[in-house]
């Protein structure tokens, strides 16, 4: 508790003149400071935009220095002792209080300091930006010289005092959930303009690619000649003859045109809109139902089936490998919990059976309306698409008459998509917000002229329906990838929660998630084909299996508070 309290301030203070202002495509000029050790020697101590804090280390106490640390040139923050870090701090920072619960940071050099480097010099982490935001609701993002910030003693890294978590030297962003992920990304990234526009830049890090790191991260780009295409189209932008000779440090030029909406700058709708969700999301209390979900109301929707077999690569198809995963999460979900389950699609010859081996795609499948809709090519495709969802409705609103909770219900559709093949692992879609309609309607063309449509091929949403409605699929699916990673199971690297396709030149929601009057609702794409790895497990039962396992387990954990 008094660790905080100990930190002395360095004498002898001095700011050094700052280095020229560089052009407007490059970061900003590091601040000099020189401070004395409390032995009375003199160090300078750096701090560079994006880079964070470094000091000389020629004169350096050994008690100020990490065990192998070498004292040569500067050295990083994050190499030296707890003792050597309070004093850094306390003479860059020397109007910081410190105080026994918190730290009140005062912005000094708001040029060069960010959230992202606050939190890590003060928690260890530049991941815990959002945490760090949270704490500091009435400020913003971009910081201003004189603010105030306060660093509570629970986000205080231990060298610090706190009770937080130390530095993490690799890409600490890898483990955090989707939110904090994100806000980390946006960190990473700062605004300028040159004479072909404005831009967001990105210096690229040890083990990066631009393809994964940079198109596929910060654009909605996924499929692989859209993400092929942007990536030589920035290269280009960024002065890069070559994307596979690109070197840690290279800086890499977005067009703002191009950035999903969480990265967009300050003042634009689609980043007002992405904030709008996340703070939705915080708001939303869980419902409860126990672990046996009773009363909850579950559809299982496997995609494609029939004559479309859905995406093809490394020997595999879509259709029954993810109709095998949905038919395992319903036997589960019959065998051990109360739910009451659905399914949107069956395959005849197989009925709701899993199996172990699949050796040859299913040509017969069928809608389950009434009468079944046949998925035989006979009907445009769109139309067996649409049916799924008038269905699902369709089940939901007969839940609700019989007095069923419109919050228990839940729609979950499977799919496996072919991306770029650096891509790997399950992607999640929810339905953004800002792309559900406020009413739509099915024609009588496309409904098949099944029963369900005289009642629920027509849809209707208020604006705080949409805003729930992406609020609680993200919450849903967010529990979904902690019960992935509890089971080893692969996840996408880059924002595996997506609320937006961009394909084809154009940004949509899929059909099933936009008109799904489910209260949670969700695509899972469970695989990437075009990557071998995971095509190698998709063929694998156990590991159909055991996805099927982190599915009903994450449903139990979303359904408890």
């Amino acid at each position: 508790m008094g660790g905080l309290s100990r930190i002395v301030p360095a004498m002898g203070l001095l700011v050094l003149p700052a280095l020229m202002a560089a052009p407007a495509v490059q970061d900003p000029a590091p601040v000099l400071t020189q401070a004395r050790t409390p032995e009375g020697r003199a160090i300078i101590l750096r701090l560079q935009f994006k880079k964070g804090l470094s000091v000389e280390g020629k004169s350096l106490p050994r008690a100020f220095l990490a065990k192998g640390t070498d004292p040569g040139g500067w050295v990083p923050f994050e190499s030296l002792t707890p003792e050597g870090k309070r004093w850094a701090l306390a003479a860059l920072f020397p109007e910081d209080q410190w105080r026994e619960e918190e730290v009140r940071h005062r912005i000094r050099h708001p040029d060069v300091e960010s959230v992202w480097t606050m939190a890590a010099l003060f928690s260890g982490h530049g991941q815990n930006y959002d945490r760090l935001m949270a704490e500091n609701p009435d400020l913003p993002e971009k910081v201003r010289e004189g603010d105030v910030w306060r660093i509570p003693r629970g986000l205080l890294s231990s060298d610090l005092g706190g009770t937080g978590r130390g530095p993490d030297r690799s890409h600490p962003e890898d483990d955090l959930d989707d939110e904090a992920r994100v806000a980390a990304y946006r960190g990473l990234l700062s605004f300028g303009e040159d004479d072909q526009g404005k831009y967001a830049a990105y210096r690229m890090r040890k083990g990066e690619a631009l393809y994964s790191s940079v198109v596929i991260r910060y654009t909605d780009r996924v499929d692989p000649k859209g993400v092929t295409e942007l990536a030589d189209r920035i290269a280009k932008r960024s002065g890069i003859p070559d994307v596979r000779g690109i070197q840690p440090g290279q800086l890499i030029k977005i067009p703002l045109t191009f950035l999903a909406d969480p990265f967009q700058s300050e003042g634009s709708l689609g980043l007002a809109e992405e904030r709008e969700v996340r703070a939705e999301v915080r708001r939303t209390i869980r419902v409860e139902a126990g672990p046996k979900l009773k009363n909850v109301r579950i559809i299982l929707d496997a995609g494609h089936g029939g004559v479309d077999s859905g995406a093809r690569s490394n020997g595999l198809w879509e259709s029954d490998y993810v109709y095998d995963i949905a038919m395992r999460v319903r036997r589960l979900l019959e065998q051990e919990t109360e739910a009451q389950v659905s399914s949107t699609i069956r395959y005849p010859g197989l009925g709701f059976k899993s199996r172990e081996e699949i050796h040859t795609p299913s040509r017969a499948a069928e809608i389950l309306t009434t009468p079944p809709f046949p998925v035989d090519g006979e009907s445009p495709s769109a139309v067996s698409v649409h049916l799924r969802w008038v269905l699902a409705n369709d089940l939901f609103a007969a839940f609700r008459r019989a007095k069923g909770d419109a919050q228990k219900t839940l729609f979950l559709s499977f799919h496996a998509d072919s991306l770029h093949p650096s891509a790997r692992g399950s992607m999640i879609y929810v339905p953004g917000a800002a792309l559900v309609p406020t009413t739509f309607s099915l024609g009588g063309a496309k409904t098949g002229h099944v029963a369900e449509a005289k009642q629920s091929a027509r849809v209707a949403f208020t604006g705080r329906e949409k805003l729930q409605g992406e609020a609680r699929s993200r919450q849903f699916s967010e529990t979904l990838l902690k019960a992935l990673h509890r089971e080893r199971i692969p996840v996408h690297a880059n924002r595996p929660i997506r609320n937006v396709i961009y394909r084809g030149g154009a940004k949509w929601v899929p059909a099933v998630i936009r008109y799904s009057t489910s209260a949670t609702k969700a695509l899972i794409e469970v695989a990437n084909l075009t990557n071998e790895e995971d095509a190698t497990n998709l063929r694998d039962a156990d590991f159909r299996e055991r996805y099927a396992a982190a599915v009903v387990n994450a449903i139990r954990a979303y359904y408890r508070k």
